[in-house]
């Protein structure tokens, strides 16, 4: 069972198309994997790059932040939380869910406008 979050449509203020998919990204990397602690490390690195990448691909005028957690599923289960002091009006935030049998991952996006 996975959870996908296919479109980064919590991402309020923010003019970032509905199309990004930083699901895909996640699914790239984790996808087919059990969790091994050995590869946290490469893993959460990769999911950060290439969402960094598709993100930038859109040429938008925007500063971005990733962040990924991945964690190996227990009993006790997982819980993250943020805060942003910004312009709600123009700068924006999305966290995706994804999981598996062995593991859960957070990616949050953080999206600051660039004003000129």
């Amino acid at each position: 069972f996975t959870f996908r979050i296919r479109k980064i449509e919590a991402l309020r203020g923010c003019e970032i198309p509905l199309d990004v998919d930083i699901t895909h990204c996640i699914d790239g990397v984790l996808g087919g994997e059990d969790y091994n602690q050995n590869n946290i490390n490469q893993w959460t690195a990769s999911i950060v790059e290439q969402s960094l990448t598709h993100l930038v691909k859109l040429g938008k005028a925007y500063k971005y932040i990733v962040t990924c957690a991945v964690v190996q599923r227990s009993a006790y289960g997982f819980h993250t939380a943020s805060s942003c002091f910004w312009d709600t009006t123009s700068d924006g935030t999305c966290t995706v869910r994804w999981e598996n049998r062995t593991m859960n991952c957070i990616v949050n996006v953080f999206a600051i406008a660039i004003v000129l």
